[in-house]
This record gives structure tokens, C-alpha cells and sequence, in this order.
């Protein structure tokens, strides 16, 4: 029962009455007594521990209550007035069901069932959190290029959870789970493999970033989550290949696209760092020009030595007058559907193996090489006539900005020629004859563009 704050606290309530008292007889090793509640009911009287303890000076005996003294005295005495009010509510029930009060139904109205709340998770979507993790991305600097495989991560999942009707949630995302995702990838949506390993690549940085950063519960174990690389074509231009582009003849609007690939076989540029390309990026060095910049991709500084070629390249869209930009590049994908043309123009008809793998099996066919032309074939053309030339492997990966040589020999392995050659001369001693590679060593800075 609630009692009033300035009169004793033993008062009757329909033949019932509550009293507290301290027990100065169950004293502890701190000097603590245990505070007891009392309830009287018509001559029965039953008696608990409240379970709070005080000395006696922070005890008030007329009051029944805690001194201002004691720690907490406010909310000790707000403990004994619900107490108090608890077992009044008890009584009530008690007297008007006709019972009898007992200990046990008394320490049950003081511990009453507190009813199980039930959590419901709050389920958040992958695609959400993949938007979160995309800005935070941003606004840590992140190149744009890493902001855009996010982003097609986003649509795919996406893409999954409309087709299929699943919410993929991270902190729900295992092994299982995975497996679907992979299966719809690949068999609805007839992703490649290598499309495919690096939805799981950039699925385990995602992962990695909920559960470190975000604090979330993801139950997959990342190393668990597989997505095998498959070896790729990596063709490069020849020197007949790139003597038929420059001769080759165009319609006009061809023209820039050839004159901008063949820059870039000359340079060893990305596509993202050709398009970039100003007027401040050329640099005077010892009667000739070089190109500095910093790479789009890796952000690393490097410096390439302009051939003749390459130059007159830049010459050539120099005279149009003041540029923003050194060559008029396009798009990317307009530029790759256009190489195709050039390619053909040009004659590279030669039928190139193309090995996949569709819906898990293994297909060959045979295409034109002109087909599997993209802006990205002149730099793997770039590196692998500059290891035919001698170039050193080490040189080759300075002024193609690879951070490891590991990568820049990936190239050394696909030169057939080379290997070949190094063969030929350790077990037959033959040094290399009229059209070999050595003797057309000159061949791929030696041409110029011939106009359209």
C-alpha cells in the first residue's frame, strides 16, 4: 500500500496492514541489516525479506524508511512504497475470491510473472546497407571506379531479391544462401565466371565492412565463400595487327577512335587515363616528350617516353586549337562498339579461340579477332610488343604503374613469341632470321596514322 511521507507508516487497510523493520539482530560483516517487510491480516501475520540492507543510522524506525543518508535513499524508499502497494493489491484479490492469505501467495504478489517480451529483429536489406557502405566509401575518397562495382553489387543483389522474392539480410546470409545467389547469377542471369567471382570478391569486402565496422552478427565464415577465377584471353595486337590499323581506310568518325587506340598501344594508357589526358600532362625531356601523370586505377605516379608515333598522334588534335583535353576519346562503350569496325576495316579477321564458361559448361567457339577488340587490348598490346623488344621487366612495370612485377608478369607468359624464340635459340642456336620479331623490331614506332 502507498502510505503518506509524513506519518508512520503501520496503518490498516480492511483489516490489513504492512510494516517494514530493520533487523538489527541479522547484522552483516559491513555492519548491514536486512530491511523485512511485515503484513498483518486479521491476526495472520506474514513476513519477508525485501532484499535491501542499510546500517542502522541510515535507518528512519518512526518513518520506515531510508534516511536521506543512505545511497540511493530515493529510489530505496520508491522500492519499499511499491512493495507496500504490491501486497495490497494481493489482499484485494485474496478477500474477494474468499482466501486466505498464505506466505507463498505473498511472495508471489512481490515477484510478480513479468510477461516474455518478444524481440522481433529488425531485418535490414543487403542492397540498403550496400548504398551505406557505398557512401561511406565515397567520403573516404575512394576512386570512382571502386564506387561503381558497389554499385552494380547493389543491382545484382537487387536483382535477387525482386526475382526471388528473399530479403538478404547479413546477419542471415550463409553458406546456403549463398549458394542460391551464385545459382541465379550464373543460370537466370548468365553471368560469366569471372563476372561471377567478382560479385564474390566485392560480397566479402561488403561482409567484412557490416561485421567490422557496423558491429553486425554476419554467421558466414567469409573464407568460405568461393568464387573461382577462370584464366582469360589476353590478346594483344601484333605488328602486322597494328601496321594494318594505321593504313587502314576509315570513314571520319572511325578515324579519332583508331588514332586513340593506337596511342594507347604506343603508351601502355588505360582507357580511364587516356580520356583524362591534358595539355599539363606533357613534359619536355631531353629533345623529346614524355607523358607524367597519375593512373586513374592504382594512383600511382608515372612517367612514359613519347615515340615518334605516339606523338604525332597528339599533334595532329593539337591543331584544332585550344583543347581541355589532349585526344578525343569517347565514351567507353561507344568506343569499344566502334573498335569493332575499325578492326574490321582493318582487316583482323584472323579467328581467335574463345574459350567460356556458360552455365557451367565449357564452350569454344571461334571468333574474329577484330570481335575481341576493346580499348584495354592496347595495353596488353603495349606490354607484350615491349617485352618482344627487350624491354626489361622491371622498366615495363614502372611505366605501366603495376605495384607488383608479379603482375606485369602475367604478360611475359602470354608472349607465345617469346617463348618460342628463347626455345628455338637455347636448343637449336638459331639467332633469328628475315621476319622475325627482332628484324621488325622498329615496326610498331616507326608507322604513322594515315589519314581517313
Amino acid at each position: 500500500m502507498c502510505y503518506a511521507s509524513n506519518a508512520p507508516f503501520y496503518a490498516p487497510y480492511f483489516f490489513m496492514t504492512t510494516q517494514f523493520v530493520l533487523r538489527t539482530d541479522k547484522k552483516d560483516g559491513a555492519g548491514r541489516c536486512p530491511v523485512h517487510l511485515i503484513a498483518y491480516f486479521d491476526g495472520l501475520r506474514l513476513k519477508c525479506a525485501t532484499g535491501e540492507k542499510c546500517k542502522p543510522s541510515e535507518w528512519n524506525e518512526g518513518r520506515q524508511r531510508f534516511r536521506g543518508s543512505f545511497t540511493g535513499a530515493e529510489k530505496a524508499n520508491n522500492f519499499l512504497e511499491l512493495r507496500a502497494a504490491l501486497v495490497s493489491e494481493w489482499w484485494r484479490t485474496v478477500r474477494a475470491a474468499g482466501g486466505t492469505p498464505t506466505m507463498a501467495g505473498l511472495k508471489a504478489a512481490l515477484q510478480p510473472v513479468v510477461e516474455a517480451v518478444v524481440v522481433v529483429p529488425v531485418r535490414r536489406s543487403i542492397t540498403v546497407l550496400n548504398d551505406e557502405h557505398r557512401e561511406a566509401l565515397r567520403a573516404r575518397g575512394y576512386a570512382n571506379h571502386t564506387l561503381r562495382q558497389r554499385k552494380m553489387l547493389c543491382s545484382w543483389l537487387g536483382n535477387y531479391e525482386r526475382d526471388r522474392g528473399e530479403l538478404l539480410d547479413p546477419t542471415t546470409y550463409d553458406l546456403a544462401t549463398h549458394d542460391r545467389v551464385l545459382h541465379y547469377l550464373r543460370f537466370d542471369r548468365n553471368l560469366a565466371q569471372n563476372t561471377v567471382a567478382s560479385f564474390v570478391r566485392g560480397l566479402k569486402v561488403f561482409l567484412r565492412w557490416c561485421r567490422e565496422e557496423r558491429g553486425m552478427s554476419v554467421p558466414v565464415e567469409l573464407r568460405k565463400l568461393q568464387g573461382k577465377h577462370a584464366d582469360v584471353l589476353k590478346m594483344g595486337l601484333s605488328a602486322e595487327d597494328l601496321a594494318a590499323l594505321t593504313t587502314a581506310m576509315l570513314p571520319a568518325h572511325l578515324t579519332r577512335v583508331r588514332d586513340v587506340l593506337l596511342f594507347c598501344c604506343y603508351t601502355g594508357l588505360r582507357y580511364s587515363d587516356v580520356w583524362a589526358l591534358q595539355p599539363g600532362n606533357l613534359h619536355e625531356w631531353d629533345g623529346a616528350r614524355v607523358l607524367r601523370l597519375v593512373q586513374t586505377k592504382p594512383r600511382t605516379g608515372v612517367s612514359i617516353y613519347l615515340t615518334e608515333a605516339a606523338g604525332a598522334i597528339i599533334d595532329r588534335y593539337a591543331a584544332d586549337g585550344e583543347r581541355a583535353l589532349l585526344l578525343p576519346v569517347l565514351a567507353n562503350q561507344v568506343m569499344n562498339r566502334h573498335l569493332k569496325q575499325v578492326g574490321k576495316y582493318a582487316g583482323l579477321t584472323a579467328p581467335v579461340v574463345l574459350v567460356e564458361r556458360v552455365a557451367g559448361q565449357m564452350v569454344k567457339k571461334s571468333v574474329p579477332k577484330y570481335e575481341l577488340l576493346t580499348s584495354h587490348t592496347a595495353r596488353h598490346t603495349f606490354a607484350t610488343q615491349s617485352l618482344l623488344r627487350g624491354m626489361p621487366v622491371e622498366v615495363l612495370q614502372k611505366v605501366m604503374g603495376h605495384a607488383k612485377i608479379q603482375t606485369t608478369l602475367i604478360y611475359a607468359k602470354v608472349v607465345e613469341d617469346l617463348q618460342h624464340q628463347t626455345m628455338r635459340r637455347i636448343w637449336e642456336g638459331h639467332l633469328g632470321a628475315a621476319g622475325s620479331v627482332e628484324t621488325r623490331a622498329g615496326q610498331i614506332c616507326a608507322v604513322k596514322p594515315t589519314a581517313a
